[in-house]
């Protein structure tokens, strides 16, 4: 799966994203992932109503919260993501542009298959305003790329053997119908390649591992080195790493995993997995189309356009990266987020985040017996809210919620 190390490090909002295709998870069940950057940090969650379907969408806190969407899922189990592209429209002079967030909320409102999504990128007015490679699963089986630019796309099927010869497909920023020397996230991509490669051999594509190893991965592909094998010892001790090409940067600001379904009959099983603010300073957060449309208050959009839970992550974040001269960011204090006293914020949050996932298992299984766990879900957000509220507080001093 690793091809060739190219490495681009000119700064740009870039994404890592994968799709992992039914036929090779244990459950039948496509993955479909994206590690986001972007220029704006406040991210939130939203249950939409404005389509055809109902879906659950990542926002930005911004007024542009209820015209784009960054990642989701609706009630059919049709889901989608993007990377940006950077290489669709070469030689394209074309002045419309940073229409991803626009086509994806769209997607969500009206399309059920990958051949709903299809259609719409083929009756879309030319250009398109795109420059993205977009990830789409279904209820159906349907697992995908789409290579897109402003008048064309090219299909990539998760579930091709000639395509994907282990059911995964990795995009990051560049498109591989195009030059493979411009473009963006080489090196992310070979991280993502060998960590995903561990999972397939190990048969471990549960949501929990596959944030552990992606979105909190510090190998680097290139150096051949791990920030984990050689941590600080305590934590009041500054020791600055270079930080630069790693899966999860200074400019990733969430990360989503949707775990789809493996029958239309099957689709209200589809959920989604949300770490918002900063993987290495949050925890990821479940939430299900059919616990309807209040979600939980720490992930929920609030009249501010902003999410607790984000904004708590963003303020921990900071002790991560205190440098502020302009290239400050490529430097990260290894020692606030892991180190051999085990109080590093990711540390401290690693049991926060485990009985998250134990508690949500009840949940999963009781939507996998009936079909309808509306109240299970409810119960659990209440409990949610109260267990992150007194997590943050009682490890981190952080007030999670206002009164």
């Amino acid at each position: 799966m690793v091809i060739g190390l190219m490495i681009m490090s000119l700064h740009v909002f870039s994404c890592t994203t994968f799709i992992i295709s039914g036929k090779v998870t244990t459950d039948g069940k496509p993955i479909l992932f994206k590690n986001r950057e972007t220029d704006v940090m406040e991210n939130s969650l939203v249950f939409f109503t404005d389509g055809k379907y109902e879906y659950i969408g990542l926002v930005n806190g911004n007024d542009t919260w209820d015209k784009m969407v960054w990642g989701g899922y609706n009630e059919t189990g049709f889901a989608i993501i993007n990377a940006a592209g950077y290489t669709n429209n070469i030689g394209d002079t074309s002045a419309f542009k940073d229409q991803e967030g626009v086509i994806m909320k769209l997607a969500l409102q009206n399309c059920r298959t990958l051949a709903d999504f299809e259609n719409l990128l083929d009756r879309l007015e030319k250009p398109m305003g795109l420059d993205s490679n977009f990830g789409v699963i279904d209820a159906y089986g349907g697992a995908a790329y789409y290579e897109t630019g402003n008048y064309a796309y090219k299909k990539y099927d998760a579930n091709d053997s000639l395509v994907a010869p282990d059911g995964i497909i990795i995009r990051t920023n560049y498109s591989f119908r195009a030059n493979k020397t411009k473009g963006y996230g080489y090196c992310r991509y070979n991280t993502a390649s060998q960590a995903l490669s561990k999972a397939l051999a190990g048969n471990k594509f549960d949501p929990h591992y596959l944030f552990e190893n992606i979105s909190r991965n510090l190998s680097h592909s290139l150096t051949k080195t791990d920030l984990r094998e050689d941590i600080p010892k305590y934590r009041d001790t500054v020791d600055y790493r270079f930080y630069i090409d790693y899966i999860t940067r200074a400019s990733t600001s969430s990360a989503v995993l949707i775990k789809g379904a493996k029958s239309p009959e099957k689709a209200m099983e589809t959920m989604m997995w949300t770490i918002l603010g900063f993987p290495l300073t949050s925890v990821a957060i479940p939430v299900w189309i059919q616990g309807g449309r209040d979600l939980p208050v720490a992930v929920a959009m609030n009249d501010s356009l902003r999410s607790p839970l984000c904004t708590a992550a963003l303020k921990l974040k900071e002790e991560c990266f205190p440098v502020i001269y302009p290239e400050g960011k490529k430097y990260i204090n290894l020692s606030v987020v892991i180190n051999r006293q085990g109080t590093g914020i990711m540390q401290l949050l690693q049991p926060v985040e485990k009985e998250i996932f134990e508690k949500a298992e009840h949940v999963i299984e009781a939507i996998s017996r009936s079909g309808n766990a509306e109240d299970e879900i409810k119960k659990y957000y209440l409990w949610l809210d109260r267990f992150l509220s007194e997590a943050f507080k009682d490890k981190l001093n952080i007030t999670l919620f206002e009164d």
